[in-house]
């Protein structure tokens, strides 16, 4: 379940309460829309009742957005996330790509709609990101709106970096460990893709 980070963080936390009810169905809570001047910590109130709720918590960090790199910076030291969406300009930071690192913190990268909202699909940032151990997935973001689904974006990433297989399997093997599924589902999954992905 999304708040939108254009309203506020009233009506962000009337729906998280309205929604308790539900619980049972709801993993976790995330925060999207535009971002301008709208930071992580106008929602921290809403997040830390979240966390006490039980939710796993993850937030957008488009790429390249004002104050991108303070944005990511709020998510991890003052909210506390399990997951940053998007989130490219933490390697604008050695502290930052630090502290993700530390983390395993796992950021879900969108090329096909990063095409749209800056210059390019971020496609080699992400290939550094796996140099440097970051817990880097491809996604497909709004797929509709940005015509692209997961294998269009698993293409635009592979096409534009040049990744290889190895750098494919990881993506994959990272997108698996980080969903937000049980340990033996998880399990089951990645015991599929190293079959899969066997000599």
């Amino acid at each position: 379940m999304c708040f939108l980070r254009d309203w506020s963080a009233e009506f962000a936390m009337t729906t998280l309460i309205q929604a308790l009810p539900y619980r049972e169905w709801i993993v976790g809570v995330g925060l999207d829309s535009d971002e301008k001047n709208n930071p992580p910590v106008k929602f921290k109130a809403v997040f830390e009742r979240a966390r006490r709720e039980g939710y796993l918590l993850t937030m957008h960090c488009d790429v390249d957005q004002q104050n991108s790199t303070e944005h990511i910076r709020q998510c991890l030291e003052e909210i506390g996330v399990d997951r940053i969406d998007h989130g490219v300009n933490v390697l604008d930071s050695e502290k930052l790509i630090d502290e993700v690192a530390k983390r395993q913190l796992t950021l879900t990268i969108c090329p096909c709609s990063n095409v749209f909202v800056t210059s390019g699909s971020k496609a080699k940032e992400i290939k550094r990101l796996l140099d440097l151990s970051i817990r880097a997935t491809v996604h497909s973001d709004d797929p509709a709106y940005f015509r692209g689904y997961m294998n269009e974006n698993f293409i635009c990433a592979q096409q534009d970096a040049d990744l290889g297989k190895k750098d494919i399997v990881q993506l994959s093997r990272n997108a698996f460990e980080s969903s937000w599924l049980p340990r033996p589902v998880k399990d089951g999954y990645l015991a599929e893709l190293d079959a899969y992905a066997a000599p």
